[in-house]
């Protein structure tokens, strides 16, 4: 997949998150939220009015602290993939 494939690709699977109305499972959530956040390089610190929504988040990103910004664009695809998979 060219760079480009790959940003396009990433976008949909963004959008079709966005614009999904169910609840999604709280693992579900944290796995894409670490791997949005790596791909698109957001430095914000994880922040919640709830402590351990934020210690959760901090887990999260820190699980995926090793991975580039391709292989999250590419993680987050699959996920999303499977996620939709899975609900059918």
């Amino acid at each position: 997949m060219t760079p480009e494939e790959l940003n396009i690709a990433f976008e949909n699977a963004v959008e079709s998150i966005n614009s999904h109305t169910d609840p999604f499972p709280a693992d579900v959530l944290l796995k894409l939220y670490a791997y949005y956040k790596r791909a698109t390089n957001s430095q914000d610190s994880p922040s919640s009015s709830n402590p351990l929504i934020s210690a959760f988040k901090t887990n999260a990103l820190f699980q995926a602290r090793g991975i580039s910004t391709d292989q999250a664009k590419e993680l987050y695809i699959e996920a999303v993939k499977q996620y939709f998979l899975y609900r059918k």
